[in-house]
């Protein structure tokens, strides 16, 4: 292999290894949301609290969703046939 080609499948490697080490669980994610919304002044066991959580959660789903449809082919019509006349 030349130098080129290995420099390339280290460098893919490392960003697969360091994509891996993102992945949150729920439990480490919800401490994450609580630790964001107690910096935020809310206290522990209130229901305004829990509102900012919720408010997390529903912004990452929107987050998700947009990223989703804005991504979709069908969405924006790129696999439309084309019509010649």
């Amino acid at each position: 292999m030349t130098m080129h080609i290995r420099k390339m499948l280290s460098i893919a490697t490392l960003g697969v290894v360091l994509c891996a080490c993102t992945t949150l669980t729920p439990e480490e994610r919800r401490a994450a949301d609580e630790k964001t919304c107690l910096s935020y002044g809310f206290r522990r066991n209130t229901d305004a609290l829990a509102t900012c959580l919720q408010r997390i959660e529903l912004d990452r789903r929107a987050e998700s969703r947009a990223f989703r449809y804005g991504n979709d082919p069908m969405m924006w019509g790129w696999n439309r046939p084309v019509i010649v006349r």
